[in-house]
């Protein structure tokens, strides 16, 4: 599939180049015809430009090189404040656009006193030739205009120093141009002026001013710097003051000494409280236990009380328990033995109920104890954290206290840094503002030009050259397109679509009745033989059928189609009866080419029927002539009548060839009408001269009217010309028609065949 595509492409290719090579080979042909035009052309226009530089006054230019360094040597860091350090290719560029600048033209301008040089100075220039100001002084301008006119003319006729000092400067920023050399750092300045010492010295002035005003703005913007820094300066005095004396007066306030030793001690007691409320915690909890349970066996009463834990372990307890069971075990041993009121059984009884008592007691001393115990815990915890929440909220005041002193201080920091970098900057600033140093220095000093810079002639006649062989050359081709005209036999055969039946050659310097009969007096070959080339194609033509009637017709009058025809009739004679009729009844020229008798008749008297066939034809050399007699007022009216029909029919039989002269066929309409008559009719062109619009439009008439066009004859062709010009007239030119001796056979051809 690609093959097949590619070959396709190939062969589109091809096929566009060979429509593209005719129009080319045309387009050259063109320009080679009138190759002698666009050079002559060339040299006029060349030798103009020629002379007119010689009247430009020569203009010299002058160079200053310059080397504009980026970035200083810095001495120390104050460049900052101002901004003099450069960056690139953007920092280049408006350097470049300060040694334009008009402020810098201005002090060169002022420096070299340009607004009283005779180039510069517009009162110093040659007098117009209208003396405008002259003619004014003459009228009386008070009455003759306005009051205010006669101000502004005075102000226009003699400017003010202000206004010539802005015209010299414009003019002199138009003489300068700035030149960077490749990439690298150096620049030219240049300046044009017609005089060379004052261009070199103009140059080197904008250099050195170019420097100095660099060092003056330096010095400027430094003095500028130190006075707003120390204006700045005061502020910051100012500021660092108050933003001191507000940290001090916050400080006597809160009685701060040291809010950094105070922070410590208020967060040492509040850990160790912490601890003590952490121990005192756990003794309520420890507490809080045995007092629930005495809480618990209250209601039991003390014995159950004494079988608390707490209680039980107790060692008084143990020990009155111990008396107790002493006692009980006594009353025990004493009951046996006596009786209920035996004293020792009642003493017992009585030991008994005391050591019952103590043991009561004890155990009721011992509950009060745990519940005394359990209320000191509760305080204590209470007590501890009170302290523990006070000690908290006095470290929270602490802090916000510590936090808006350093917030003061750092304001106070900040004022001072501040302070002390303005401080130090107007230092470096007041020992560097007398320090003269630019970021650029002149490398080459202009000298004097010794060769002028404009006009460049060979450069002026070259372009002018160019551009005349350029214009010559569109000129050229547009006259080739609107010259839109019969020039070759292609032409013919490609836009009309008709054989060509032989060109006739230009001749030149001879008569309308010369020319006639130019064919039988033999005086032109290549006339006579293009002739008979035309005769042998017409012949060629009526094999199948004879072309017993032919009518000779052009688009427009002054073609040559009269000529043609009595020479093709003198041509045909040699081998036929030939008869002539000239059927232009409008503008007949028969009569006159072969000087008949004045008022001999013709045509349209056999028409009109005043006049007999016989007395109307005429023979000339060997041909019979029908001309067209006196000139009817209405002569479409007369070919077309029948009786014109019926003379045509009466000569097509006794005559074996009749050539008719016919009227052009986009003047009038007798071809028309005409053409109904004819076998076979013959188009004469005139090459280079008869429009193709108008042929077409005539051709096209013919054959609506079923008129049988044979094919055209170009006429007046002048060969040699077109031959240098690429058309080529093969079979329809012969080459001997150029002898000036032909064959001995040509001549001896016989009159009638």
């Amino acid at each position: 599939m690609d093959a097949t595509a590619h070959t396709q492409e190939q062969t589109w290719i091809a096929r566009r180049l060979e429509n593209d090579a005719p129009e080319l080979l045309h387009a050259w042909r063109t320009i080679w015809r009138r190759k002698w035009s666009i050079l002559g052309l060339v040299l006029i226009v060349m030798m103009v430009a020629g002379l007119g530089s010689f009247a430009i006054t020569p203009t010299y230019r002058a160079a200053s090189t310059l080397l504009i360094e980026q970035k200083k040597a810095n001495v120390v860091s104050i460049e900052q404040v101002y901004g003099v350090e450069g960056a690139g290719n953007e920092y280049l560029q408006t350097q470049f656009e300060l040694l334009k600048s008009r402020a810098l033209a201005e002090r060169v301008v002022k420096q070299l006193e340009l607004t009283t040089n005779p180039e510069f100075d517009p009162r110093q220039r040659p007098e117009p030739l209208i003396d405008i100001k002259g003619m004014l002084a003459s009228f009386n301008i008070e009455q003759a205009i306005p009051a205010t006119l006669p101000e502004d003319l005075e102000e226009i006729a003699d400017p003010t120093e202000a206004k010539i000092f802005d015209e010299v400067t414009k003019a002199f920023m138009k003489r300068v141009s700035i030149a960077p050399m490749g990439k690298s750092q150096l620049v030219k300045v240049q300046v044009e002026m017609t005089d060379p010492h004052l261009a070199a010295k103009a140059a080197n002035t904008l250099a050195d001013g170019f420097i100095e005003s660099q060092i003056e703005a330096s010095m400027e913007m430094s003095m500028s710097a130190s006075q707003w820094m120390n204006g700045r300066l005061k502020e910051l005095r100012i500021k660092l003051k108050e933003a001191e004396d507000k940290l001090q007066a916050f400080r006597e306030q809160e009685n701060l000494v040291d809010i950094d030793g105070v922070s410590t001690i208020n967060a040492a007691e509040l850990s160790a409280t912490s601890d003590r409320m952490i121990d005192a915690r756990r003794q309520r909890a420890e507490v809080q236990s045995q007092y629930r349970q005495v809480q618990s066996m209250r209601s039991g009463g003390w014995e159950k009380l004494a079988t608390i834990p707490a209680v039980l372990g107790h060692p008084l307890i143990q020990q009155f328990k111990a008396d107790e069971a002493r006692a009980r075990a006594k009353v025990d041993e004493l009951s046996k033995r006596y009786g209920a009121q035996h004293p020792a059984m009642e003493a017992a009884r009585s030991d008994l109920s005391a050591a019952s008592a103590s043991l009561r007691g004890q155990v009721e001393q011992i509950v009060a104890g745990i519940e005394r115990n359990y209320q000191l815990a509760v305080a204590n915890e209470s007590s501890l954290r009170a302290s523990v929440d006070a000690n908290k909220a006095q470290i929270q005041k602490i802090s916000r206290k510590e936090f808006q002193v350093r917030e003061l201080m750092r304001e106070v920091e900040a004022n001072r840094a501040l302070h002390d970098t303005f401080m130090t900057r107007l230092k470096e600033t007041a020992a560097t503002s007398d320090m003269d140093s630019a970021n650029a220095r002149v490398v080459d000093r202009a000298a004097l030009p010794t060769e002028a810079f404009s006009p460049q002639r060979s450069m002026i006649v070259a372009f002018a050259g160019a551009l005349a062989l350029m214009a010559g050359i569109g000129l050229s081709l547009l006259l080739e397109v609107l010259n839109n005209t019969f020039k070759s036999t292609q032409d013919v055969e490609s836009k009309l679509n008709l054989p060509v039946l032989g060109i006739l050659p230009l001749i030149k310097n001879r008569q309308r009745a010369e020319l006639a009969q130019l064919f039988t007096s033999d005086k032109d070959k290549a006339f006579s033989e293009s002739i008979r080339t035309i005769r042998t194609s017409l012949i060629l033509s009526d094999l199948h059928k004879r072309h017993r009637t032919l009518v000779v017709t052009s688009s427009q009058p002054g073609e040559g189609k009269s000529t043609v025809a009595a020479n093709l009739a003198f041509a045909f004679g040699q081998m036929e009866k030939v008869l002539l009729v000239d059927a232009d009844l409008r503008r007949p020229t028969l009569a006159k080419n072969f000087k008949f008798p004045v008022g001999a008749p013709g045509l349209a008297n056999l028409i009109v029927g005043t006049a007999r066939i016989e007395d109307c034809i005429k023979t000339v050399a060997g041909i019979d002539m029908l001309c067209a007699g006196l000139v009817p007022p209405n002569p479409l009216e007369l070919l077309s009548s029948e009786r014109f029909a019926k003379i045509i029919e009466h000569l097509k039989s006794h005559y074996d060839r009749v050539i008719i002269d016919s009227p052009p066929t986009q003047a009038v309409s007798d071809a028309s009408l005409l053409a109904i008559h004819a076998d076979a009719q013959i188009y004469v062109i005139k090459s280079e001269a008869t429009p193709i619009p108008l042929v077409k439009r005539g051709v096209g008439q013919l054959l609506q009217s079923n008129s049988p066009v044979t094919g055209v004859v170009l006429n007046q062709v002048d060969v040699k010309k077109a031959q240098k010009h690429g058309y080529h007239y093969g079979g329809y030119y012969d080459y001997y028609g150029y002898s000036k001796n032909p064959p001995p056979q040509a001549a001896a051809l016989p009159e009638k065949v």
